[in-house]
């Protein structure tokens, strides 16, 4: 699409339409990027059992760091590529992509050979216990062993993103989503492979990827010039990346953090059995969130255009119907998780105890769901107003600000249901302040539209 026409929609297409044009094809990635983990728990639970379900869960916080890491590359390396075409500097483009490639690689590289050589202090870390130490070493081996695979499927498909070509972007972590949900079941039960099964089918998922990503760039389907002369690290470019990415960084990265915090407190007050619970809880969390940050996805560019060209009315609209459309997703997601919490437990485990805990827990954590889409939208609207301390705020509400200090008070008087009500308090908490920093700034905006 040319630049005059995408503007000319930004800047003229009925809100709904618009969020909706730019939210589904993100909304969609993210959930595929859900499946891949979710599927695992799935085969695992039902063909290997509760221990499964909790080696991957304390690989979890693990695999998020990575994320955290990639992401300070693809969202950054995003951000400075969007910037070089704009300027029409193909030069640039071609330098910029060169770097993410080149890093993710190196990066891949690194957290391999790390990985690998700290692969038991690191899981015992993340909260792995004696009983599940083995299947998380088991999982994890063969999954750092496509270091680089995992990290250049991770951050080249921001830049396929930045180009915007969204549906490229979609159908490259689609295809390897459903690549792994045909291999699981032939390498876990199958081939009888077992949590080692999960591991080479997300391998291969994740080569997939990678693959269709590479031949995107070097086919000549993109508009980013792809050549030796390129693959060349730039100091300026690197420093760019990392001024913009650092953020998200952080974000991911706390949420590392509280993952493996709630698993070691997981540990003491439900043992194995409270890991593997909040595994199909995250999962479950996952799918809700997901369209939601789809949704965010598709508000930055609505906002940020007509904010920057004045139109404040276009973006007090914008951020009204997200802020409904979060909390109508949310909603629907809590009203599936109250009413068959039981049987969303089945799909995962046939163990009856792991789905009467796991059942309470999805009723007690996602008490206040509806509110807690709110804040990812807030945080991707003061991102698209250029306002980076608000963003980084509210991107840590959640997470840090709230949750952690909860999920350290709240057991000691509750036990192991006061780890799974540290959710709703979170939830209301970062409402709060969302709605309080989200309607300040509003006030401050103009209420009509720039005299011409």
């Amino acid at each position: 699409m040319k630049r005059r026409t995408r503007s000319e929609m930004l800047e003229k297409d009925r809100i709904g339409r618009l969020l909706v044009k730019l939210s589904l094809p993100a909304a969609v990635s993210m959930l595929a990027h859900a499946v891949y983990n979710t599927v695992d728990t799935i085969f695992v639970g039902q063909w290997v059992g509760t221990l499964g379900i909790g080696a991957i869960a304390v690989v979890l916080p693990i695999f998020m760091l990575i994320m955290a890491v990639t992401q300070i590359v693809g969202i950054g390396g995003a951000s400075v590529l969007s910037r070089r075409m704009g300027a029409g500097n193909t030069q640039g483009m071609g330098l910029t992509l060169g770097n993410m490639m080149l890093l993710t690689v190196l990066l891949g590289v690194v957290i391999q050979l790390m990985g690998l050589f700290w692969l038991t202090p690191l899981l015992r870390l993340f909260g792995a216990t004696e009983a599940l130490l083995p299947l998380s070493r088991q999982y994890f081996q063969i999954i750092l062993l496509s270091g680089p695979l995992m990290t250049f499927s991770m951050s080249i498909n921001d830049a396929v993103r930045a180009e915007g070509n969204a549906r490229m972007a979609m159908l490259t972590v689609v295809a390897g989503a459903l690549l792994n949900i045909v291999l699981d079941p032939i390498f876990i039960y199958v081939l009888k492979m077992g949590v080692r099964g999960a591991a080479v089918a997300t391998v291969i998922s994740m080569g997939l990827s990678s693959g269709v990503l590479l031949l995107y760039f070097v086919s000549g389907m993109s508009e980013i010039p792809v050549g030796l002369r390129y693959l060349r690290l730039s100091g300026h470019v690197i420093k760019e990346m990392m001024s913009v990415g650092s953020s998200a960084f952080v974000r991911m990265g706390a949420m590392s953090f509280m993952v493996a915090l709630l698993n070691h407190t997981l540990s003491r007050y439900g043992g194995d059995m409270g890991i593997a619970t909040f595994g199909v809880v995250f999962r479950m969390l996952s799918f809700i969130f997901m369209p939601i940050m789809g949704l965010s996805m598709g508000l930055q560019p609505v906002v940020g255009f007509n904010y920057g060209a004045g139109l404040f009315p276009r973006v007090r609209q914008s951020i009204k119907w997200a802020l409904i459309a979060s909390v109508i997703l949310a909603t629907a997601g809590f009203l599936v998780v109250l009413l068959f919490p039981e049987a969303i437990m089945k799909v995962f485990t046939k163990d009856p105890g792991l789905v009467t805990s796991g059942s309470n827990a999805l009723r007690l954590c996602m008490f206040f769901l509806p509110l807690a889409g709110c804040q990812v939208v807030g945080a991707a609207f003061f991102q698209a107003l250029g306002k980076a301390v608000p963003a980084l705020l509210l991107s840590l509400s959640r997470q840090v600000l709230a949750l952690i200090p909860l999920i350290v008070l709240l057991p000691r008087f509750y036990g192991l249901n006061g780890i799974w009500l540290s959710f709703p308090v979170a939830d209301v908490v970062t409402f709060i302040v969302t709605m309080a920093l989200v309607m300040g700034e509003l006030r401050k905006m103009p209420k009509t539209l720039p005299v011409p």
